[in-house]
């Protein structure tokens, strides 16, 4: 939200209130609480008629400092509240050097100048990352007597900004207007179905601002050298996180708000759904399930989206008869067809839902304040929402699901939740504005809870299109409603990217477009994108997504991707480990893993496949594609092309091939078998290694299939013109050089110790492309 008219003058109706000096500091070993007036005090009188701004700050994890600004301290504080995992205060230490005052936590360090004018400065490594200036603390009131806190912390020259949720607008943030609300506005708008608070720079750090209802960002859109964030509140509180690498960012992040679950392996299958207003039954499902066989293509996972509901009902949770008459069978048969089972659901009952009745008279539902429900008809007709504060309500959701599950359902599509309503009374008093991001939080959770309770740890998953701070515990997260072109197509990557660098370990997209029909080109190149993503869904509105429908060459592309995804599983899967660990995505930006290459600031038409492969995918009807290569010597994995960065490349691409570049001195893991997401992956493994350079040695760890364990290690170091391997592996496993075509050894089972001799030139060098 903007305030001012200009660098001089206010919005009519607005007056600010800035921190203008410290009057007093209480500090103990750990916290300081800096009192501030907001004008110069030059004796008694000025500490009349004039506010006093309370500024605490403390450190709740190393290398993290929070900071909470309060005008009136009186005020209610209702809840929600993020929840913050080991949020003390006990990590930083206080030092006082005359009129200076310091709070350090790790290499972090928080000066303020009690002589000076105000100012906030947030140093590591003996530079300023940005600091709180004149403007930087302080509160506003505008012309409805609305009060605003904010806070505006500095940007120096050539920072970036990234971050603030799943965002289709531009991937650098500056220049920017960002409001953090929840809406359901598709892939093409500013609005965001995942809102986040948090935002990271180029600069080495990253700020979280703790406050779940609607957070005003300007980032450098009405200062231009700051990042404005403001609430409707009387108290505001951020964190400043160090890295100083984008990555230790991310994982201190996370670390405070949360690291995602480990999905269960088998998602990283190919998914197939009904699409959503198709027509579809037992008989659809069964020709889908049979042509995907028939023409080689793996399937994981079958989907069936709102309509396995009765129209006019969602939701009921019970199966259209007339169209599943025999819902417990259908399951059983495709789950002896090896299939995975999800199901569609939302937090809504419909006034012709039977539960509609019973969670009107339990008081399940959420009420207006003249005690009726509250209900609209856009959606479903005279639908109400589930009340989650509600303990009661949120186990009577959970037990419409628990029949689902023992029906023989493996996981759900937790859809919607954004459009939540601020003129209501929620069952535990939370406060209307702050559950309306906050919502989706408690639906996402109840739903993975119930999953995690029946099925066990690590086979709860949800393919969830919204979320906020907190919400990357309860993977997937899919991309919502695109349009099914290659503008769409980039957007919905630009938002994924942004994702990830907000928290977010996995991220799906519907495969082909949501709305509207792809031409055939479009949805092969789709398909390649979508079997180089975390998860891999086949999805649309009005249009089927079975690849027969796009060409006999759609079938290849499909099964073609479909396999090679298998085989990588095992990469996979070990960068699925990362991100519950660490925090970091398996879909990263170029900036996450390069961030000492200026060229890599602002990509967003590529990424890093978990650690070690480079993806860029193609956005063109005749193949052209344009790509960054950083430094070092690549190797397409497809075709055994190998690239020297750093440099732009263009190069033009059939649709059985686009950029998949192995990163210099890697060794990817292929599993032996294409067949499945989940196999013996270290029985038969190919270790395929790349531009290994004299010297280098790398360990590979096989990760187990059902949890963050391993199942074999290797580790590789080159020594001139051999290539040793030592291993704790009892089985058999195969050694390959270079690209696809590259020599190829094997080793039989309980082979602790091999050498190989490593090729002194490439096999192929690159061929079609040209540097610019």
């Amino acid at each position: 939200m903007k305030f001012t008219d200009g660098y001089w003058l206010m919005r009519p109706g607005c007056t600010a209130r800035y921190a203008a000096e410290v009057a007093d500091v209480r500090a103990d070993e750990h916290r300081l609480t800096l009192y501030a007036p907001v004008q110069h005090v030059t004796g008694r009188g000025g500490t009349l008629n004039s506010p006093l701004l309370t500024v605490e700050c403390w450190s709740p994890a190393e290398g993290v400092i929070g900071v909470r600004t309060t005008h009136h301290a009186g005020s209610v504080g209702r809840g929600p509240q993020f929840a913050l995992s080991g949020a003390g205060e006990g990590a930083g230490k206080v030092h006082r050097h005359g009129e200076v005052v310091e709070l350090s936590s790790g290499e972090l360090t928080l000066r303020v100048d009690t002589s000076q004018p105000w100012r906030l400065e947030f140093t590591a490594d003996g530079r300023v990352l940005t600091s709180a200036g004149a403007r930087g603390t302080g509160f506003v009131t505008d012309a409805d007597g609305r009060h605003h806190m904010l806070g505006q912390l500095s940007l120096g020259v050539g920072e970036l900004v990234y971050g603030l949720g799943e965002r289709f607008t531009p991937f650098v943030r500056n220049g920017q207007t960002v409001d953090i609300w929840q809406a359901d506005g598709g892939t093409s708008s500013e609005q965001a179905y995942k809102n986040i608070p948090f935002h990271l720079t180029n600069r080495g750090y990253g700020v979280f601002v703790n406050h779940p209802g609607k957070v005003s960002y300007e980032v450098g859109s009405e200062s231009v050298g700051q990042v404005q964030f403001s609430v409707e509140d009387q108290s505001l509180e951020y964190f400043v996180v160090h890295g100083p690498t984008p990555k230790e960012i991310l994982s201190r992040y996370t670390a405070l708000t949360g690291r995602p679950a480990l999905p269960p392996a088998w998602a990283l299958g190919l998914w197939l759904t009904t699409s959503f207003t198709t027509d579809y039954d037992e008989a659809t499902v069964n020709s889908f399930v049979d042509g995907m066989a028939q023409r080689g293509i793996p399937l994981s996972v079958f989907h069936f989206d709102c309509f396995w509901m009765r129209a006019y009902q969602w939701s009921d949770f019970t199966w259209d008869a007339e169209t599943f008459p025999d819902p417990v069978g259908m399951l059983a048969r495709l789950k002896e067809r090896g299939l995975r089972v999800c199901a569609w659901i939302n937090p809504y009952i419909a006034q012709k839902s039977h539960l509609f009745e019973e969670g009107l008279r339990e008081g399940y539902l959420v009420r207006r304040s003249d005690g009726g429900v509250w209900q609209w008809d856009l959606w479903q007709p005279g639908m109400a929402l589930v009340d989650f504060t509600n303990p009661a309500a949120r186990e009577w959701y959970a037990g419409q699901l628990r029949v689902l599950l023992d029906q023989g359902v493996d996981c759900f599509k937790t859809d919607f939740g954004e459009r939540i309503p601020t003129d209501v009374v929620w069952h535990d008093g939370s406060d209307p504005e702050r559950m309306h991001n906050y919502y989706t939080h408690l639906y996402n959770q109840a739903v993975f809870d119930l999953l995690r309770e029946e099925r066990g740890e690590g086979e709860a998953m949800l393919f969830a299109r919204s979320a906020t701070a907190g919400g990357q515990q309860y993977p997937v997260h899919w991309g919502g409603d695109c349009e099914s072109h290659f503008n769409a197509m980039a957007e919905s990557l630009r938002g994924g990217l942004s994702l990830g660098l907000s928290g977010f370990g996995f991220w799906s997209h519907d495969i082909g477009g949501f709305e509207g029909t792809p031409t055939p080109t479009v949805f092969k190149r789709w398909v390649q994108f979508g079997l180089l993503s975390s998860h891999s869904r086949l999805h649309g509105s009005k249009s089927y997504r079975v690849p027969w429908d796009y060409g006999e060459e759609a079938v290849e592309v499909t099964r073609e991707f479909t396999l090679l995804k298998h085989r990588l599983a095992p990469y996979l899967q070990r960068a699925a480990q990362q991100a519950h660990t660490t925090g970091l995505p398996v879909m990263r930006a170029m900036v996450l893993e390069f961030p000492d290459d200026p060229a890599a600031a602002v990509l967003d038409r590529q990424y890093v496949l978990g650690e070690d492969l480079l993806v860029a995918p193609v956005f063109t009807d005749d193949g052209t594609v344009d790509y960054y290569v950083p430094e070092g010597t690549w190797t397409n994995i497809l075709t055994g092309d190998r690239v020297t960065g750093p440099r732009w490349v263009r190069e033009r691409h059939g649709f059985h091939t686009l950029p998949l570049l192995a990163r210099p001195g890697s060794v990817i893991p292929f599993a032996a078998d294409d067949q499945h997401p989940v196999s013996a992956w270290a029985d038969g493994v190919e270790l395929r290694v790349h531009a290994f350079p004299d010297g280098w040695e790398r360990d590979v760890a096989i990760p187990s299939t059902d949890g963050p364990g391993e199942t074999a290690r290797f580790r590789l170091r080159r020594e001139g013109d051999w290539l040793r391997v030592a291993t704790d592996s009892p089985h058999p496993w195969r050694l390959r050089i270079g690209g696809p075509d590259g020599p190829l050894h094997t080793s039989p089972a309980g082979t602790p110790e091999a050498e190989f001799p490593y090729p002194a030139t490439p096999r192929r060098a690159q061929s079609s492309a040209s540097s610019r």
